[in-house]
């Protein structure tokens, strides 16, 4: 009886409950296949997320390996036609460079060292380590290089100026060992120097720069990234910073990455060489492993007529800061005007660039120089080969006498400057460079006519002693002081 009670409780007939059938399947089906009403912006994101699914589990390692090979073919061809090939250091993938540079012997003593300064897990300074090494690695692209870099910077800085290379020691430069480590070390007179070094050094090599924090900022950031520069924090650098910093220095060196750097550190506020910095230096000289390969600075000295950051640089110098006020509505208001110019048919262009190449010095002529004796080695080549342009001796010429006829200065300009001076492909009579530098000094209303001489504005001459002081080193010109110029009138 209790069998048979239990029985009829659980039977469904007798329950009232309706059996399972073919229809009830049917809706079952129908409800799991009904549409879901979702909001967009939550469509959207599934069919992101989906997307880089796929493309990071099927799509991203083919399209790589594609593009890897050809880069590795455009490289083997550049590699025929350069003077210094580009070296597989310079080629290694950005994110094994970091890995590498992380886990470097001396990097993992800097983060113990860390760690115990700063009480802190050395976990913790790991991690800080890898976003240093994030920060300072570059990702080369053989195409951004020379596919981009190298056209863009070939059109524009023959758009903005007549480009002239001057004294050149081709011997010299064709005996350096293609297996040794090049480094370009210049005078930094303006930013254009990133883009004029990197069209005229494009058949020697891919250079790798040391830029500053201004190169940070995003899109600008991939685009230097992929050129081979690296970055440099001018402040808050720790310990751990700089060693890190050190060891990438030193490792691209040792592996025979052509370089750019600029001594100096930052931009002239004044027009004269500044006193050259030691860091970069050190790092690529001291504590070398016997038997790496040979260094080779080459000393780069660059002048243009026209400094395009010429008044942000003043005022930064008259405010004893290196802090630059130049306003995006400047800049865009600058760059409308000339490209107005440009439709209009009126533009000219801002005078010369030239950029002369000093003898190169090899260190392993001189193996036991010091980063001091290295550095003021090259800054004196640099200053030897200082091009003497029209607007900088004109503005000396002005800024000595105060008031001239258009054929005195001519004249004044023949006894300073001797034709082997004067950068190959400029105007080769004094006359000439003389106009020619009054032409640009009268355009940017720096100077007046009175009574038939060329006199110095009142109101600009310290932007005359601006480009003057770039080639004073040079010329036995004794610049007057103040307004004093224009007393002989």
């Amino acid at each position: 009886m209790q069998y048979a009670k239990l029985r009829y409780q659980v039977n469904p007939l007798r329950c009232g409950m309706a059996p399972f059938t073919f229809g009830r399947l049917t809706t079952t089906v129908q409800r799991m296949t009904a549409p879901v009403t979702v909001p967009l912006w939550l469509f959207v994101l599934i069919v992101l997320f989906a997307a880089v699914t796929f493309a990071s589990h099927f799509l991203f390692p083919s399209v790589r390996w594609f593009f890897r090979r050809r880069a590795e073919r455009l490289v083997a061809r550049l590699n025929k036609r350069l003077t210094v090939p580009i070296q597989p250091f310079k080629l290694a993938r950005r994110h094994d460079m970091i890995q590498r540079l992380s886990y470097d012997p001396e990097v993992a003593q800097a983060i113990i060292d860390h760690a115990e300064a700063h009480d802190v897990p050395e976990n913790v300074a790991f991690e800080l380590a890898q976003k240093y090494a994030r920060e300072i690695v570059p990702s080369f692209s053989a195409s951004a290089y020379f596919g981009f870099a190298i056209r863009v910077s070939r059109w524009f800085s023959n758009l903005l100026f007549r480009v002239r290379v001057g004294s050149v020691d081709a011997a010299a430069l064709e005996a350096v060992d293609p297996e040794s480590t090049v480094v370009f070390v210049m005078n930094h007179r303006s930013n254009m120097d990133y883009v004029l070094v990197t069209y005229l050094a494009g058949r020697r090599s891919a250079l790798s720069y040391a830029v500053g924090e201004w190169a940070r900022v995003w899109p600008l950031s991939f685009l230097i990234r992929s050129m081979g520069a690296y970055f440099i924090r001018r402040r808050s650098r720790t310990d751990l910073y700089r060693r890190v910093l050190a060891r990438y220095v030193r490792l691209s060196t040792d592996g025979g990455v052509a370089q750019a750097m600029f001594p100096e550190g930052g931009l002239s506020l004044t027009g004269h060489l500044a006193e050259p910095k030691l860091g970069l230096l050190k790092y690529m000289i001291e504590g070398r492993a016997e038997g790496a390969r040979d260094i080779v600075f080459v000393p780069v000295a660059l002048n243009y007529d026209r400094v395009l950051e010429d008044r942000v640089l003043m005022e930064a110098a008259a405010s004893g800061s290196r802090r630059f006020r130049a306003r995006l509505s400047v800049i865009f208001g600058f760059t409308l005007r000339i490209l107005g110019r440009m439709l209009r048919g009126k533009f000219n262009r801002f005078g010369v660039a030239a950029v002369c190449f000093a003898p190169p010095v090899a260190l392993s002529e001189q193996p036991d120089m010091t980063p001091e004796d290295l550095a003021e080695t090259l800054m004196s080549r640099i200053r030897a080969a200082m091009p003497l342009l029209p607007v900088p001796v004109v503005a000396s010429i002005l800024l000595e006498s105060g008031a001239l006829p258009e054929t005195a200065i001519a004249a004044r300009y023949a006894e300073l400057v001797a034709p082997s001076a004067i950068p190959d492909g400029l105007p080769r009579s004094p006359a000439e460079d003389a106009a020619y530098g009054l032409s640009i000094l009268r355009r940017r209303k720096l100077i007046s006519v009175e009574n038939g001489k060329i006199i110095p504005r009142d109101d600009e001459i310290e932007t005359l002693r601006f480009y003057a002081n770039s080639v004073s080193h040079r010329l036995p010109c004794r610049m007057s002081e103040g307004n004093s110029a224009t007393a002989r009138l």
